[in-house]
């Protein structure tokens, strides 16, 4: 474990740790399936997973920052899925996914029946919100971010950003066949029929984060924290993820100025070792 954050979560991986998933097995057994749709809270319920004990709970934070080699696994599944292109199936999710209790977020939630079929005693929680507020929320959030030039332009020359966009921009055109902003609503509504149709009503838990811990932990079967001492985790609201995404912007910026500083110099004291060099010999 890598530590603890400032609001008591347990942080298990700093940023940028690089891990092969393709070398990987299951090691825990998958307890919780949370599908709801991204920018439905899923970030403050993976918290509440990790502080309730379930480690780790995948959430896009891993592909993007912490785990980025995962993107080339996930690319796979969405390949898989949509295109046709192999197969991704219980043996590829225990690898991609085996060292996890719990799953919440995009790329997972976009999968819901594959993994509702691959781990069946898994409960299952769909975050809600209405599906307007989702939707304007996810325009300004992750959209904008799809079609921020400034992260385009860091996915040239920073490693992380160079494996979790491509899948990001590949996962959205497929998951909202490339009209988020005319199918996007259709799409929320009908993964949300689908999970409802594929779980029975015993496993599944219809969840809005503004309810706090007491639904979640009587559906996990889990105590309920004294909400004095551990407040539930509300994380990520949409001022949380554009100010992340600008200091991470900027944050990025800087070290691809500074590598390509230490470049340019590494060049010029080349050029200039290679003069010297060039009239010390004729000199001679």
């Amino acid at each position: 474990m890598a530590g603890i954050d400032v609001n008591g979560t347990p942080v298990l991986l700093e940023d940028g740790t690089d891990i092969d998933r393709s070398q990987c097995r299951r090691i825990v057994p998958m307890k919780v399936l949370v599908l709801g749709m991204c920018r439905t809270g899923t970030m403050s319920v993976r918290c509440a997973l990790r502080s309730l004990g379930y480690l780790d709970c995948y959430h896009m934070r891993a592909a993007s920052t912490e785990t980025p080699r995962d993107c080339l696994m996930w690319t796979r599944a969405i390949r898989a899925k949509y295109d046709g292109e192999g197969e991704f199936g219980k043996a590829e999710w225990d690898q991609l996914l085996g060292h996890c209790q719990a799953v919440c977020d995009l790329p997972a939630a976009a999968f819901a029946p594959e993994l509702i079929a691959a781990y069946p005693h898994a409960k299952v929680i769909l975050t809600n919100r209405d599906v307007d507020s989702w939707h304007k929320s996810t325009s300004r959030t992750i959209y904008h971010g799809i079609q921020d030039e400034t992260s385009h332009l860091i996915s040239h020359f920073d490693w992380a950003s160079s494996l979790y966009r491509p899948m990001l921009l590949l996962l959205w055109d497929r998951l909202f066949s490339g009209d988020f902003e005319g199918k996007g609503k259709d799409v929320y509504r009908a993964h949300y029929d689908l999970v409802r149709q594929l779980v029975p009503a015993e496993r599944l838990l219809e969840y809005d984060v503004r309810q706090g811990w007491a639904p979640l932990c009587q559906f996990l079967g889990e105590q309920v924290p004294d909400p004095r001492q551990q407040p539930f985790p509300h994380r990520h609201s949409t001022q949380d993820f554009l100010k992340g995404m600008r200091k991470r912007n900027r944050r990025m910026v800087r070290e691809t100025a500074g590598k390509a500083l230490a470049f340019v110099l590494g060049i010029a004291c080349v050029w200039l070792l290679f003069g010297y060099l060039s009239r010390w010999t004729g000199m001679m």
